[in-house]
């Protein structure tokens, strides 16, 4: 009888409590070397949490890990460094008042008092050019775009020789082709014997990427899988308990006034140096215009340019007809303009408020929320429930903060916030991102219900897939300029791949 090969990990009736919530109730997980594990599952399953007692960031209530089949304890992220397990994380670990360079080598233990810098520089920028994650060592990372500051956290886990991989929706903010990439990684990770755990809500990255499939649901494992025995529409629905669309139809758009119009607009980014270069475009009530690009291209800056977060040293910024350039976020506000940010942690919401004052950040200075001066906390609290059930948000109570939350249901929180307060336009950057499948589905449900009901939606996502699907126009931004506007059903992925790579050839609609 054939022996039955240790596993590289094996996690035993894990639990992890934290107030008001049970993340992971009596979880087995087994990782086998050389293996690519998928880790499924909605907002709020218990993935995360899962994996960051794997790395040390948490330690479990009760269970045993076993690595190599031997017993350990996991203190902290050193002793799973010991361990050889890395993790990208969701929510980045980046110092940011560091620069790259020194975030990369930060908490090393193996190296000598004395730096050699050039090595290490030189070692990194190797890294970078081998896996296209193309970065300058001198920048600091409050100066990285949500996508570059990605880049970083993998590059560390390449400097660290990592054996097991922890990988949390790390896909999030890569092209088609960056993602190829990465999947070619993990693939040569996996042929050296090293292990790897994806967390993803994309069914093609599970089918792609994973030998077997684990599901998890409420903090229990509901299903586990081979990839090749089960298909993206079975994995959703053991995800999420029912049938998900993955098409969403939307009928014909019926496009109206102008509502956002920008005209040769230019802004500098963090480091002073150009970042949006003679932008114009308009915006039409009743559709959806999509802005592709790779993480670092300008999309933070236009949102932020639209919103009154960034000032543009150039060119006019009009919405519904009225020049709007450079007025401050509340006058942007004011003409009906909602945001969802790309930073949902520390721009988006604030952790140490409840979900209910995050919930009513666009209307405490008015009725019903208010009486002159004076806030009213039960209508606060009743508006909370409303929106907490419409769009089920899973959270104890509206008086949790919502740094308690799942990633994912911030995330629901601040797109309740921002649809309730949309009046013409709507600026949503990545508002799928890190979300479930069932959860997605709904964000495009709400996004193309918007655009029926009158409103201009400016869409930003890097997922190419999800951007020929919900929006009517798709503009594409490279290194700050407008590459071309296209309609969606004019324009193939491999060509939108291309020009978000900055290849102008095909650019000639």
């Amino acid at each position: 009888m054939k022996n039955t090969p240790t596993p590289k990990v094996d996690m035993r009736n894990i639990s992890k409590s934290f107030p008001g919530v049970l993340a992971n109730d009596c979880v087995d997980l087994k990782l086998n070397k050389g293996e690519v594990l998928a880790l499924l599952g909605e907002n709020g399953a218990g993935k995360s949490t899962l994996m960051n007692i794997l790395c040390g960031l948490y330690r479990p209530d009760s269970g045993e890990i076993y690595i190599d089949g031997r017993q350990v304890e996991i203190r902290s992220p050193r002793d799973a460094q010991k361990y050889g397990i890395g993790m990208v994380h969701q929510h980045f670990k980046l110092v940011d008042s560091m620069n790259v360079l020194e975030n990369i080598i930060l908490g090393l233990h193996n190296e000598p008092f004395f730096l050699d810098l050039k090595r290490v520089r030189n070692r990194l920028v190797g890294l970078a050019t081998q896996y296209h994650l193309d970065v300058d060592p001198d920048a600091s990372i409050w100066q990285l775009s949500v996508g570059e500051q990605q880049r970083v956290e993998i590059l560390k886990l390449l400097y660290r020789n990592a054996d097991i991989l922890i990988l949390d929706e790390p896909t999030a903010v890569l092209t088609p082709q960056e993602s190829h990439e990465l999947s070619r990684v993990v693939h040569v990770m996996k042929q050296e014997g090293k292990s790897a755990i994806f967390i993803t809500h994309k069914m093609e990255e599970v089918m792609e990427f994973s030998d077997r499939v684990m599901v998890l649901r409420k903090g229990k494992v509901v299903a586990e899988a081979s990839t090749v025995e089960t298909t993206p529409r079975e994995l959703a629905r053991m995800m999420v308990g029912r049938d998900v669309l993955f098409h969403i139809e939307k009928k014909t758009a019926n496009p109206g006034k102008v509502v956002l119009e920008l005209t040769h607009v230019e802004a500098l980014g963090d480091r002073g140096l150009p970042a949006l270069k003679d932008i114009s475009f308009q915006l039409r009530a009743g559709e959806i215009l999509g802005i592709a690009g790779v993480a670092g291209n300008g999309q933070k800056e236009l949102a932020e340019v639209i919103t009154g977060l960034r000032r543009s040293t150039k060119g006019k910024l009009q919405i519904s007809g009225e020049d709007m350039t450079n007025r401050s976020p509340r006058e942007i506000i004011r003409r009906g303009v909602a945001h969802i940010p790309q930073d949902r942690t520390s721009v988006g919401a604030v952790g140490d408020l409840s979900v209910a004052s995050n919930l009513a950040m666009k209307r405490y200075r008015s009725k019903p929320l208010a009486a002159g001066f004076f806030l009213l906390p039960k209508r606060m609290l009743d508006l909370a429930r409303i929106l907490i059930e419409k769009f089920r948000i899973s959270t104890p109570s509206p008086k949790t903060q919502i740094k308690f939350l799942s990633g994912g249901n911030i995330q629901k929180t601040i797109l309740a916030r921002e649809i309730e307060a949309a009046k013409s336009v709507m600026v949503a950057v990545y508002p799928s991102r890190g979300l479930d499948v069932g959860a997605t589905e709904t964000v495009h449900r709400l996004l193309v219900s918007q655009r029926d009901a009158g409103l201009g939606v400016l869409f930003f996502s890097e997922d190419l897939d999800e951007l020929l699907q919900i929006s009517d126009r798709v503009a594409v931004l490279f290194e700050g300029r407008i590459m071309g506007i296209f309609d969606t059903n004019a324009v193939t992925i491999d060509r939108l791949g291309m020009l978000m790579a900055g290849m102008t050839e095909e650019a000639d609609a």
